[in-house]
């Protein structure tokens, strides 16, 4: 193990925050760096200490830490952190975490939080620092719709369900954070039906009256009878004080709505008056003369009562804030706006919640909703589905598949969302006294990018984290043009998320397949050509553009698909646990369910970056998709049912796997997972060709052996397009196998051969067709150019990467011939297929490759920063 010291910098994603703030952040270490045994503190530019715990979260063979997890309370504007082994302090004020048979109890120092342990009262009471009760309850809420034919007509009947609590874990109890786990199901108000599981996280931090919170739920109905209409958490929050001192405020476009329940408003309302009402606004506490203020105070009894409050979110575009006296009379509208920022308050005298949900308008729709302001309780509900929106609508868009027609993937339908699931975030707040604005400036921005501290990308190229990738490098024309399209083709699709509007509950996250420029559309409509849906892994493209680069903008895109293509792509539980849906218009659509779309290799960037508990779940989930094979065979299409429990390709599926054991075994040292792993590799070289075989072969998960059937029985390019080689580079690091490695050198080497070259060197016995799209293959090639120092395979790789159209055919948006519903630009020929293997392939290429690319490599037309109309 190395003694050498251990310094390592961080720095904030998006700048410093403007408020004290709790951070969780992953570092990754060299084999033999970090023992577990050494502590590791967290010093500021001014070399001030600050409280750290800090946690394994991935473990090197040699038993030395892989990946490290920490957690600190920040101050405020303040940078230039470094994290380095010595003696950790304590935190002046620990928090605390307290067990009982109802409820478990959690001290922050600067809150008491409650959470029930049974029943739907998810939390019992939130008390303040200074004793005051800021919350009195919280429950889970989820509107149900269904259609009842017993009269012969179509009648809706719509049932309230509430979060029962199931189990309470306390997942980590350390000095500076805490984070408890509750699991549960809605339950029907008469407790005669239960549905929709859920996982609720609340995180605490020592110090901090704020909650994280992280809310899944995972959908077990019927789409065609069970319809969610709203689906909520509901705050009861205790009411102080005379109306006019009860405060209500939502975050609008770029400013606040600030009204109360009773406003001192009114047609006389001018003078000294005029002033207290500006004091109101600005939610300070006004106070008034019994004597001086009767004539006013008179017209203030008399003025309306505003008891409830609502802002809809109905699209990505729209949203309206209304209010109303009292149940029975009409909303009335008070604003409507294009993107609510996301947060809202509630509170009186002694302080309130506010409340934020991240994506807020981009996971729409959504909404809050504040009622009973004029009671001694009121109620705040955060809406993640708006029962002022749309019924959601989980059936599939045909009763039939399009295979030939639309690329769809398989003759069964199997257009079931039974078991796919959606996370959203929250962020509540404490507070003993209404915001100010600025306050409540400081606790928008939170929402929106929660404060992270990331790494240089030099630290992560030298610790070798997630594998093989280059880091920029301008330094010769040639590699600078290849920079400038790898930027332009990120800007691109930053654009068009926003362009083509690529927003919704479900949908966020996601991109578009392929485009059809007669149209002038993604083929939205067209079976496997809509949604991507992991295909072709552009989740590792974004994740490796982000730590070669450190933009805060590439991360947030990178989180943001992760957060999609990890729950709402994949299988939770059910027949098709540990499998995804390939791509389609509905992303729950395509008949294929395979291990290749929910491998952990994809999500897995996001765990040790940001040690997010809920993708941990996701990784734990897939340990054992092989299982799920036997169920639904991936070859079933070409290899009926025979002596083998199933049947698999050594890519995709096979790949899958090794990162979903490679990933078990690195987090909890599983040797099972990395003997299973040794068994498959001494399957495949005991082939005649070893990893050219094949690629497809009878399997047993039970005892994890390949069973060859054939040197030559499919095409070979989905073992390196959906994410193997880099699966596998990491794997090569930990494994240690240099025949391994010299066999993914020759599977590269031999990808990018002359026909009668792959004939010669095989006797004929691998047929040269099955080698297709050469540019998936140049990442591979390149690493079997590299490994085994053939200059001739080498240029051979640069000539097929920069003979693609991503590399010469002008990046620049051109104006469509006829408008589509409103002027915009647009690139006739691209797809995401190609968009992130061209930019994954290129940056392997630029890491192992550099000495040749040729000098006078220069593409036709720009590709870099620019927006619409530029290059």
């Amino acid at each position: 193990m190395s003694t050498r010291p251990l310094s390592v910098s961080l720095k904030w994603l998006d700048g410093a925050p403007g408020r004290e703030a709790g951070v969780a952040w992953g570092v990754p270490w060299k084999e033999g760096q970090l023992t577990r045994e050494r502590g590791l503190r967290l010093r500021d530019r001014e070399r001030r200490l600050l409280p750290v715990q800090s946690w394994p979260a991935a473990y090197w063979p040699d038993g030395s830490v892989k990946w490290s997890a920490h957690a600190a309370v920040l101050p405020a504007a303040s940078d230039g952190w470094t994290l380095e082994a010595a003696d950790v302090p304590a935190p002046e004020h620990p928090l605390s975490v307290e067990e009982f048979d109802d409820c478990v109890r959690v001290h922050t120092g600067a809150l008491t939080c409650e959470i029930g342990k049974s029943g739907d009262a998810i939390l019992k009471r939130i008390v303040s620092r200074e004793g005051t009760e800021t919350c009195s309850g919280a429950r889970l809420i989820c509107l149900k719709e269904t259609e009842s034919a017993a009269t012969g007509r179509r009648v809706i009947v719509e049932e309230t369900f509430r979060g029962a609590i199931r189990r309470v874990r306390i997942e980590r109890s350390g000095p500076v954070q805490a984070v408890v786990r509750i699991d549960g199901r809605h339950r029907l108000d008469n407790g005669q039906s239960e549905w929709l599981p859920f996982t609720l996280r609340l995180k605490f931090y020592a110090g901090l009256a704020d909650i994280q919170a992280a809310y899944t739920f995972y959908y077990d109905g019927n789409p065609h009878q069970d319809m969610i209409r709203g689906l909520g958490l509901r705050f009861e929050l205790p009411m102080r004080g005379p109306l006019h001192n009860r405060h209500v405020r939502f975050a609008g476009d770029d400013g606040w709505f600030a009204e109360a329940a009773k406003s001192l408003h009114t047609r006389r309302t001018q003078g000294r008056y005029r002033e207290l009402h500006e004091r109101q606004l600005r939610g300070e506490t006004v106070h008034f003369d019994a004597s001086s203020d009767a004539r006013f105070l008179g017209l203030l009894d008399e003025s309306a009562v505003w008891s409830d409050f609502k802002l809809v979110q109905d699209s990505s575009r729209h949203y309206r804030i209304s209010k109303r006296t009292k149940p029975g009379c009409c909303w009335l509208k008070a604003a409507d706006g294009s993107r609510a920022g996301g947060l809202a308050y509630a509170g009186g005298e002694g302080g309130g919640l506010a409340v934020g949900l991240r994506n807020f308008w981009q996971k729409c729709p959504s909404g809050f909703e504040i009622r009973r302001t004029a009671q001694p309780e009121a109620s705040l509900t955060v809406w993640f589905w708006s029962p002022d929106g749309p019924t959601m609508d989980m059936r599939h868009y045909d009763t039939e598949t399009h295979v030939e027609s639309a690329y769809e993937g398989a003759e069964e339908l199997r257009a079931t969302p039974y078991g796919v699931a959606n996370t959203s975030e929250l962020l509540i707040f404490c507070l003993t006294k209404t915001p100010s604005e600025d306050q409540l400036n400081a606790l928008l921005a939170a929402v929106h990018s929660p404060p992270l501290l990331v790494c240089e990308p030099a630290y992560y190229h030298a610790a070798r984290a997630f594998g093989l990738w280059s880091l920029p490098d301008r330094s010769a024309p040639a590699k600078a043009a290849i920079e400038d399209r790898l930027d332009g083709i990120l800007a691109f699709y930053r654009e068009e998320i926003e362009r083509r509007d690529w927003y919704g509950f479900w949908d966020y996250g996601d991109y578009m397949h392929s485009y059809d420029p007669v149209r002038h559309v993604w083929n939205y409509d067209l079976g496997g050509c809509a949604w991507q849906n992991t295909e072709l892994v552009p989740n590792m493209w974004l994740w490796v553009s982000f730590l070669r680069s450190g933009r805060a903008d590439v991360f947030r895109m990178a989180e943001a698909m992760t957060r999609h293509t990890s729950e709402v792509d994949v299988y939770h539980f059910g027949e098709y646990a540990g499998l995804g849906s390939r791509h389609n218009v509905v992303h729950w659509g395509c008949g294929c369910k395979e291990a290749r779309i929910a491998m952990a290799g994809l999500h897995r960037y996001y765990y040790y970056l940001t040690t997010d508990e809920r993708t941990g779940d996701i990784l734990d989930e897939v340990k054992d998709a092989d299982y799920s094979t036997v169920t639904l065979d991936p070859m079933r299409a070409y290899h009926p049912k025979d002596e083998h429990p199933t049947h698999i390709r050594i890519g995709p599926d096979w790949a899958a796997f090794s990162s979903n054991w490679m990933t078990r075994w690195e987090r909890f040292e599983d040797t099972a997972y990395r003997d299973k792993i040794a068994v498959g590799l001494e399957c495949v070289k005991k082939t005649p060709f070893r990893l050219l075989s094949g690629p497809t072969y009878g399997y047993d998960p039970k005892t994890g052996v390949l069973t060859p059937m054939g040197v030559d029985n499919w095409g070979r390019h989905l073992a390196i397009c959906m994410g193997g080689p880099q699966v596998w580079f990491e794997l090569a690091d930990m494994l240690k196998d240099p025949s391994f490695e010299d066999m993914l050198a020759e599977f590269g080497w031999f990808y990018l051969l002359l026909p009668e070259e792959k004939t010669r060197y095989t006797e004929g016995r691998i047929s040269p067709d099955r080698f297709h799209h050469p540019v998936l293959g140049a990442g591979i090639a390149a690493y079997g150019a590299w490994r085994r120092n053939d200059r001739e395979a080498a240029e051979r790789t640069w000539a097929v990467l920069l003979e693609n159209p991503y590399a010469r055919t002008d990046l620049r948006r051109s104006a469509v011939e006829r408008r589509y519903l409103s002027p915009l630009p647009e690139i006739g020929w691209i797809n995401t297929n190609e968009a992130s293997q061209w930019s994954l392939n290129a940056i392997l290429a630029l890491e192992l490759i550099p000495d040749s690319l040729p000098e006078a490599y220069g593409p036709k037309h720009g590709g870099g920063e620019g927006g619409e109309g530029h290059a």
